[in-house]
């Protein structure tokens, strides 16, 4: 069953990690990652002591990506002294609902269905620099903030063998984990809007049978970089039985899930995918050797759009220097100082539509990326 606390997404850009999508969405930005809510019963410094420990678990897992992470000793020597990386706090209170037993007398009673109570709740957000200072030391990963988005298509089959596509109205608890596990991570989570195409390109059976052909045909109007396909069938014994595929860069892999408790079915496949996003983007922040690529970028016809790069370019989290190397009409050459390498900003920049590259290849040898500016 889902937990009956109250869910809170703080700093997470919702209408983008949790809503069903509409089509065209990619790579999306997510905000608030050093900040982080806590239930608290009070405010006594035991308390916030707690809630700055709870916090800083929270931060670093959304930072990272991934949860071993939490287990470095250098992260755990954080944690027990989590406040020293706190540079505000703030406490707010709520109406929030309480779950009704169900076989509670009287359930058929609507007040009684929604029983609320005030909870108070604690804000607190770090202080980016010291969380970085503290990764880079510690040589651990950090995912940026530009993330790639993963488009979910599941079908379900109750004991009587009856199939049926995953809707928020019809499987609202499965929605609901998902989007908990969205805020949590950090992972911008997308679903199809299930519409007349949906339905044309792709069939409950199609979906059951993880035509991979099919998937990613049907998957095209919502230029996700990442496809989660999954079916569950519900047994007559209540176990959870099912299959998985995760289509990324090309490549798909399918593995199986087994459960009892549907949470813990849902967990295992959005933990392992997150996993492998987190190890393929994250980088190690200050590395020891900043590599220079130049920029080069058609289509800059006005201030407007110089502008715009800019502030692109300087927003993507491994570029830790940005200068102009020349301009020549439409054409802008920028020199960047990276954090990382050539390739990482390649796979950056191609997260997002923003940038088309102009070469098929990256023009890693002579440190230079060929592109065109679409916004």
């Amino acid at each position: 069953m889902c937990s009956a606390k109250p869910r809170s997404y703080p700093g997470i850009l919702l209408s983008l990690l949790i809503a069903f999508c509409s089509p065209f969405a990619s790579a999306l930005q997510v905000t608030g990652l050093y900040d982080h809510r806590v239930a608290v019963n009070n405010e006594s410094d035991a308390e916030r002591n707690r809630a700055f420990r709870e916090a800083l678990e929270a931060v670093i897992l959304k930072v990272t990506g991934e949860h071993r992470w939490l287990e470095h000793p250098s992260v755990a020597d954080a944690l027990s002294n989590a406040q020293s990386y706190v540079e505000a706090i703030s406490y707010s209170s709520e109406m929030v609902e309480l779950p009704v037993p169900p076989n509670s007398v009287g359930a058929s009673d609507q007040s009684l269905l929604a029983p609320m109570v005030e909870r108070r709740f604690i804000e607190v957000n770090f202080a980016a620099s010291l969380i970085d200072d503290l990764l880079a030391n510690a040589n651990v990963p950090v995912w940026n903030s530009n993330r790639p988005s993963v488009l979910v298509w599941m079908v379900l089959q109750n004991a009587e063998g009856e199939r049926t596509m995953l809707t928020r109205e019809s499987n609202p608890q499965i929605v609901e984990y998902m989007q908990d596990f969205a805020a949590q991570r950090a992972i911008p989570i997308i679903f199809p809007v299930l519409d007349f195409e949906d339905r044309r390109n792709l069939s409950e059976n199609a979906v059951w049978a993880l035509e991979e052909a099919s998937i990613i045909a049907a998957s095209e109007r919502y230029g996700a970089d990442s496809i989660l396909t999954g079916r569950l069938h519900f047994t007559a014994s209540n176990d959870l039985v099912g299959l998985w595929q995760f289509i990324f860069q090309g490549e798909a892999e399918v593995f199986d899930g087994f459960d009892q408790d549907l949470n813990a079915y849902l967990h295992a496949p959005l933990d392992r995918i997150t996993n492998q996003l987190a190890s393929y983007f994250a980088i190690v922040p200050e590395a020891s050797t900043q590599q220079v690529v130049r920029l080069r970028v058609e289509g800059i016809g006005d201030l407007s759009a110089y502008s715009a790069l800019l502030s692109y370019v300087s927003g993507l989290g491994l570029v830790e220097s940005v200068s102009t190397a020349a301009l020549d009409g439409e054409r802008l050459e920028l020199e960047l100082g990276l954090a990382g390498n050539s390739d990482q900003l390649f796979e950056l920049i191609a997260l997002d539509r923003d940038l088309l590259p102009i070469q098929s290849s990256q023009a890693g040898s002579r440190g230079v990326l060929h592109y065109r500016w679409t916004r």
